[in-house]
């Protein structure tokens, strides 16, 4: 007998895009939930910087940039690869060099473009929404477009709902996460819970706060019966081991500059370096000593046990990951650190969860020091100040709720 696959009974849109790597995450980390406990579902991610391409000025630049260079250079080195970028690689680029100061001026930038190209934003989202199957529910998982995006919806189908996911810790107004619409939000924190019913945006029952940020699947999972060890990456099994992680991307210049302080402390720490996909830097780390260089892997929770504590910067995707595996953290907090991020920091003192240092040149040995003399306290902290996080599950659940609440007001109950 022939097993028919369960009908499809709800559509969801879940909208991310690839800017910095953790409104990836998210959206990966609920479509894969979503997948295996709701098979009756169907989810299709929909990666907003790609539909936007037809008014993203810097995608349209380099565009007509490359058209002119392949036209050249084709005679002498047709195979060569000349392809147009997109806005979210300047941003992607910057964090791989470690050049975040001065970023923060990209967000009015950023919402400036929104606000002159709207109209152009929702023509795009309408023409979307009428050639594929109609969504059940619109989440998104990005700052900054929510507005235009949930006004697109509203003229395309006002009986859709739309769900807002914050990615960070807490809002960063105005126009970050938070817009004056009749929608639904998802807090991490109860801090942006607070911020949510403070704008007097949204009635009480529209916003839902959950135990974190979401995670991917992989830190639920409990370690294999034959796990990494230290050993297998050739580092001393009795040594105190840091984490070095800046994101998918990486960040060579921060990274070079923690190794070459740590060498010169008294703690003599060994380092297990997450390089993503910055294989420049992957390869710059190789034969150095008391040092584990690791590409891009699926696996991160499996090297982040192997680790005492993390060092790296304040995202609130790595920090939760982190601490989530009960690992305290040691971050930069300056001049360069986003907008966004710098709530972090002070989530981070607050919790007790770890230490905030201006200067990886000038302070990473010492706060390495305090960090592994006070590492139990750390740990204890971590394990009373903050709830075990369950955000992925409860999310689904929320979504669950939505979906199950706007059936019975589509029925007439």
């Amino acid at each position: 007998m022939t097993m028919q696959a369960p009908s499809k009974t709800h559509r969801i849109e879940i909208f991310y895009f690839d800017a910095g790597g953790g409104h990836r995450n998210a959206m990966t980390a609920l479509t894969r939930l979503i997948e295996k406990t709701h098979p009756n579902w169907a989810v299709t991610p929909v990666d907003l910087q790609k539909l936007l391409e037809p008014v993203d000025p810097v995608h349209r630049l380099t565009q007509k940039i490359t058209g002119s260079l392949k036209r050249i250079l084709l005679p002498v080195a047709p195979r060569l690869p000349i392809a147009p970028i997109q806005a979210q690689d300047i941003y992607n680029n910057a964090l791989k060099r470690g050049a975040t100061r001065g970023l923060g001026t990209i967000l009015p930038i950023l919402q400036g473009f929104i606000r002159r190209y709207s109209a152009d934003i929702e023509r795009l989202l309408a023409a979307r929404w009428r050639a594929e199957p109609r969504p059940d529910l619109v989440v998104s998982v990005i700052p900054n477009f929510n507005r235009v995006m949930h006004r697109a919806l509203q003229t395309f189908d006002a009986s859709i709902p739309y769900l807002t996911v914050i990615t960070d810790l807490v809002d960063a107004p105005p126009h970050f996460w938070m817009e004056d619409q009749a929608q639904y939000i998802v807090c991490g924190t109860p801090k942006a819970a607070e911020q949510a019913r403070a704008t007097g945006f949204y009635r009480d029952s529209d916003v839902f706060e959950v135990s974190g940020m979401i995670l991917k699947d992989a830190f639920y999972q409990p370690p294999a019966p034959h796990a990494l060890t230290r050993s297998d990456l050739a580092l001393a099994e009795d040594r105190s081991t840091a984490m070095i992680m800046f994101g998918g991307n990486g960040a060579r210049r921060a990274t070079l500059t923690i190794l070459d302080q740590l060498e010169k402390s008294a703690t003599k720490v060994q380092s297990i370096v997450m390089c993503g996909k910055n294989t420049a830097l992957q390869k710059a780390l190789q034969g150095r000593p008391n040092c584990c260089a690791v590409g891009f892997v699926q696996n991160v929770p499996d090297y982040m046990r192997l680790a005492d504590f993390l060092i790296g910067k304040p995202g609130p995707g790595s920090i939760s990951e982190a601490v989530h595996l009960g690992r305290p953290v040691i971050v930069e907090g300056n001049a360069s650190t986003m907008p966004q991020e710098r709530p972090n920091l002070d989530w981070i003192r607050n919790n007790g969860v770890g230490l905030v240092v201006k200067s990886f040149r000038k302070e990473i040995a010492g706060a390495t020091e305090r960090m592994l003399a006070d590492l139990p306290r750390f740990q204890d902290n971590i394990a009373r100040n903050l709830p075990e996080n369950r955000a992925v599950f409860e999310t689904v659940e929320i979504i669950g709720r939505i979906l199950d609440e706007t059936a019975l007001d589509r029925s007439g109950s």
